[in-house]
Parts: C-alpha cells; sequence; structure tokens
C-alpha cells in the first residue's frame, strides 16, 4: 500500500506539472467540442478511506466487560473504466464500473480483562481486521458547469450496488474468540454525492473528483459470536479521492 501511495502522489503531481505547463493553441480553451460530444469514456485511479458507521444493540449495557466499538478506517484503492453519456450540455448521466481494494478494523475495548503484554492490566483491546474487494457499479447524475477556457467544475449524485469478492460470510466460527471473524454480507446498496473540477488539456480531459458513499444495507451477520452480539448494524461509509483521464 505504502508503494501505491507513492506512485499515486508522483502521478498527481505529474498531473499538476501537465496543467501547469499546458498550453491553449488557439487562445479559445483546449476540446472546444468536448461538451457536445455524445458519449466520452476514460479511466480512474483513485485512493479510498474505508470505514463503518456502526449502530450498537439495544442491550449493549448486558456486555458488563465490553465498554465500546470503534470502526479504524484504512486506505485502499481504485481502479475504474469511466462512461458518460450527455443528456444535456450542463447534464450527463456518468457510469464508473470500478475494482476496489479496502480494509477497516473493528477494535473492542474491555475493562477488566488482564493482559501480561499490556501495561495498563485494567484495559483490553481486541481487533478484527476485516479486508474486502469490491467490484462497484455507480451510476450518477452529473451537473457540470460553463467553462472558463480550460476550467469546469460539476457537482454528482448518485446511487450503486457492491460486491465484495473477499467477503467471508459462508465461513463457520468455532468456539476460539481468537480465532472468530466478523462476517459481512456479499452485497451492498448504496447513495453518493460528491464533486470535482475538469481541467481541459489539448488532447485529453483530466479531472480531480471527491466522494462520498454510505450504503443502505445491514452488512452483519449475526452469527452469535462476542464480536457480532453486541452489534446491530453495520454500514459502510467510503470517502475516495480519484483521478480521472476522459478522451
Amino acid at each position: 500500500m505504502k508503494t501505491f501511495l507513492k506512485y499515486f502522489i508522483t502521478l498527481l503531481l505529474v498531473g499538476f506539472c501537465i496543467l501547469a505547463k499546458a498550453q491553449d493553441p488557439n487562445n479559445r480553451g483546449n476540446l472546444t467540442n468536448y461538451y457536445n460530444q455524445k458519449m466520452n469514456f476514460g479511466f480512474t485511479l483513485g485512493i479510498n478511506r474505508t470505514n463503518f458507521i456502526i449502530h450498537n444493540s439495544e442491550h449493549f449495557e448486558r456486555f458488563d466487560s465490553l465498554k465500546t466499538v470503534e470502526s479504524i478506517p484504512k486506505l485502499g484503492f481504485n481502479l475504474g473504466i469511466v462512461s458518460e453519456l450527455r443528456l444535456h450540455k450542463y447534464l450527463t448521466l456518468r457510469f464508473v464500473p470500478n475494482l476496489s481494494f479496502a480494509e477497516r478494523n473493528l477494535q473492542y475495548y474491555y475493562e477488566g480483562w488482564y493482559d501480561s503484554t499490556i501495561m495498563d492490566k485494567t484495559r483490553y483491546t481486541k481487533v478484527k481486521s476485516i479486508e474486502s474487494t469490491f467490484l462497484n457499479f455507480p451510476l450518477d447524475l452529473k451537473l457540470r458547469s460553463a467553462r472558463v477556457k480550460n476550467f469546469a467544475a460539476y457537482m454528482l449524485a448518485g446511487a450503486g450496488y457492491s460486491l465484495d469478492l473477499a467477503s467471508k460470510r459462508k465461513t463457520q466460527n468455532g468456539a476460539d474468540p481468537n480465532e472468530q471473524i466478523v462476517k459481512l454480507q456479499r452485497d451492498d446498496y448504496s447513495y453518493e454525492v460528491g464533486a470535482g473540477a475538469d481541467f481541459f488539456l489539448e488532447y485529453f480531459k483530466f479531472a480531480i473528483e471527491f466522494k462520498l458513499t454510505i450504503g443502505t444495507k445491514n452488512l452483519l451477520i449475526k452469527d452469535n459470536t462476542m464480536y457480532s452480539n453486541p452489534i446491530d448494524r453495520l454500514n459502510s461509509k467510503i470517502f475516495l479521492v480519484s483521478l480521472c483521464f476522459e478522451g
């Protein structure tokens, strides 16, 4: 992941250098016919920050030693293909199927447990790491501004479907708490909102996009373990920063 982040940051810096040196050969703007094209295609690279929205069980107080459960987000990355259909000069329908690698941790804080490896003998933490490989199929409406020479801003909103290829929903949990996992559903539905900026270069359009995705489905599989019982619902929450390259 660290290697990927280095490449991503390098790519981002290169993109800004390209923008800084982009020439406008006709003084009217690059790709002047872009808003009139019926369809556009491209690809996207992104970094995601994947998290959970946790809803505790109604009877959380019954778990005497458990004080709280927190979601610890991790960084991952996305690779996708961009397809955009013009509905109006300033409105497009945007479909960006993508492959996403994500990770997040559920951290359980207990009181009064003893652990010889921890200096504070009155506090004990259990961490359950959850890795996912998603196939995402988001469909958005994109409202773009009028161009100011080689720049335009846009907003988007839509919904999507996700399939977790790494889901362990069929795994059987044993009696050993150290070996138990938090099992999640394979499918999820979501809504999303975002914004971005388009930069029209001589041969292609470059965009920086920010998007927030909230899952609507309860992902938690209740299998009567010490890790699933305290939680009523788990919903996904993903923040994505993307670089988009379109012709």
